[in-house]
């Protein structure tokens, strides 16, 4: 039994491990040029070892979808606010739950890996357009019209993107929270600007 305790707390460990190594290795070489196996090889363990954790090296990168959704959708689920504005700022702010301030370090790390390859940076547009319509769907299933559904998320995902680049953005202090909050300021300033224009 207490061996059984030994592993689980070793596989834990070998996870975390892993990841750092792929990261040092990605920054240090360009994520295309490291293997899977010279990222097992770096934490002493075998490439089998690495698949247990990780379908490919990109996942290492990307977590689980459905959890970093969930982030979102369980904070507008329990949201009392109808209008379709105020359920996304509630699911954003939910969002932002999932980058605590120690996770900076880490996001600068992973943004700079992302950049730096194209098949990555696309990646990461389908995982930014796939949580737009999860909350498109959200607010569909709250009874908002398709179109005032779609308008919301999209502008609510955008929103949210502008945050995070500012919040990884070197020398920012300000945390993610905040700096979510002013960029909806600005939304609404600018949809209020326009209306009164109008």
């Amino acid at each position: 039994m207490s061996m059984m305790g030994g592993m689980a707390r070793w596989a834990a460990g070998s996870e975390g491990k892993l990841k750092q190594a792929a990261m040092d290795l990605f920054l240090q070489r360009g994520f295309d040029d490291v293997t899977v196996g010279e990222i097992a090889q770096a934490v002493g363990v075998t490439e089998r070892t690495f698949f247990r954790y990780f379908a490919d090296k990109r996942e290492v990168l990307f977590v689980d979808q459905a959890a970093y959704h969930a982030h979102f959708l369980d904070a507008l689920a329990s949201s009392d606010e109808a209008t379709p504005m105020a359920l996304v700022e509630d699911a954003l702010r939910g969002g932002a739950e999932f980058f605590p301030e120690e996770r900076r370090p880490l996001s600068r790390t992973r943004q700079k890996i992302i950049d730096s390859s194209a098949a990555l940076s696309e990646r990461e547009s389908l995982k930014r357009a796939s949580l737009t319509e999860a909350l498109t769907a959200a607010l569909a299933a709250r009874g908002i019209a398709p179109l005032r559904a779609a308008l919301a998320a999209h502008s609510g995902s955008a929103v949210f993107h502008i945050a995070f680049a500012a919040w990884i953005a070197e020398g920012e202090t300000r945390t993610f929270l905040e700096l979510l909050d002013s960029a909806l300021r600005e939304l609404k300033t600018l949809i209020s600007s326009d209306t009164t224009r109008d």
